[in-house]
């Protein structure tokens, strides 16, 4: 493996914080994501560690360089300014955080200590200032099944091999996970209608994806070559970008997504970040060999090897009848990151390519992640196909779109022999009622 690795993805690693080595533990010593907290009147840039919460900021003496740097950038209410600073600084704060928080090392215990409080304790916020959105279409088990629902005869239309396809999206639609959403309204036609309505969305769907957050920017003018595009990508976390199926039906051709996308995109609160995915890196998706070849500024030999990312993404529901008798969710589906047709580095070259820039805190939805099997599909549009293959859950309840009460949660991981498994969190959302119009 070409990716750099070091010390910080040791798996024999422990740390005397004990909930980090739980088996199963999302968050051991190996992961440290990035979010932001609120507790009692205080906001700021925190780390998880097993079941607990790292204030990085309460303990700045700790460090020194530049991830004393990085550490007072988490004296903030976003992680924008860490961020900003690029990987390098990010990478020497997690080293020393990796170092401090080792099981027998008595003096990061000593000082760190007061600095730690229990997750349960805090509230999780939006972990950044999100400064543009766009959604890319990169797995083509997806595009491929969407697109048969459309046009049975060629569901991949000519340029989806050959350019990344995506939207730019409202900035302003993202929102933490816990955060309801609400049933939009918009325009929409049926088929057998001569005139299109007005009111609530009756086919809401969610998509499962994964979330890229740029952090060191790009320059107008400069296009981001290949291999450099990772020194880009701060870190990741879980995407749910939720669409209106009907009023998309109606409103994307001939300029695509508008309305049916841009009422609500949710996030898991921790970031993972790009340093500690990279035991989890991965060939890139193995093209066909009849397929074309990606033109020479979407080409690289280190890409190829290694710009893929294996990360499990799993779907559940769990209806409001559901949570009144104490059931279980229901697993919908469980794909994988590996399997986007396109790399999250073809992504960010792409989207330079015609000069335009990327800023700290642009958000990079992979699109709805895929795999071929009917239990990886992302969305119940692939589900259902289209509404036609009703769902049907333990408790007798049928679904083709969501309802009322409705709630959807995003789960992933990494593992990988040889290295510790790692994990994102959650990323929950449930559905409320249409406002009155």
């Amino acid at each position: 493996m070409s990716v750099l690795l070091n010390q910080t993805h040791d798996p024999s690693r422990r740390s005397w914080v004990p909930s980090a080595n739980f088996d199963g533990t999302e968050f051991p010593i190996q992961n440290l994501p990035f979010g932001v907290v609120r507790q009692a009147d205080r906001i700021f840039c925190g780390v998880a560690i097993g079941e607990s919460i790292l204030d990085v900021s309460k303990c700045i003496s700790a460090f020194d360089g530049i991830a004393r740097d990085a550490a007072y950038a988490c004296d903030n209410s976003s992680l924008n300014k860490l961020m900003a600073l690029g990987n390098a600084s990010v990478s020497a704060l997690r080293a020393r955080l990796v170092e401090l928080l080792t099981e027998g090392n008595a003096t990061g215990q000593n000082t760190l200590q007061s600095a730690l409080s229990a997750a349960a304790d805090c509230c999780i916020l939006s972990p950044v200032r999100i400064a543009g959105y766009t959604d890319f279409f990169a797995s083509i088990h997806h595009a491929t099944n969407a697109g048969s629902l459309f046009r049975p005869d060629a569901p991949l239309l000519p340029n989806y091999k050959h350019v990344p396809i995506g939207y730019n999206g409202r900035a302003n639609s993202v929102r933490v996970s816990g955060v309801p959403v609400t049933r939009p309204h918009g325009q929409t036609k049926a088929a057998q209608e001569p005139l299109p309505s007005f009111g609530p969305a009756m086919r809401l769907d969610y998509e499962v994806e994964l979330g890229a957050y740029i952090g060191s920017p790009s320059v107008a003018g400069d296009p981001v070559q290949l291999r450099h595009a990772w020194d880009h990508i701060f870190g990741f976390s879980l995407l749910n970008d939720w669409s209106a199926r009907d009023i998309q039906a109606w409103e994307y051709q001939p300029l695509g997504p508008f309305l049916a996308k841009t009422f609500a995109t949710s996030v898991s609160p921790w970031i993972v970040t790009a340093e500690a995915l990279a035991p989890f890196r991965t060939p890139a998706f193995a093209r066909p060999t009849d397929d074309p070849s990606p033109l020479e500024y979407l080409s690289d030999d280190a890409d190829r090897l290694e710009g893929g990312l294996k990360v499990t993404l799993e779907a559940f529901v769990r209806t409001r009848a559901m949570r009144e008798t104490g059931a279980a969710p229901f697993h919908l589906s469980s794909s994988d990151a590996s399997d986007l047709y396109w790399t999250f580095g073809q992504m960010v070259t792409h989207h330079t390519s015609n000069g335009s820039s990327l800023d700290t805190g642009d958000l990079i939805g992979s699109g709805t992640v895929s795999g071929a099997g009917d239990n990886a599909l992302g969305s119940l549009l692939e589900i259902t196909k289209g509404g036609s293959r009703p769902l049907h859950l333990p408790t007798g309840e049928i679904r083709t779109w969501l309802e009322d009460g409705d709630e959807i949660t995003l789960r992933g991981h990494c593992a990988r022999p040889g290295f510790r498994s790692i994990g994102f969190g959650s990323c929950t959302a449930t559905i409320a009622p249409a406002n009155r119009t």
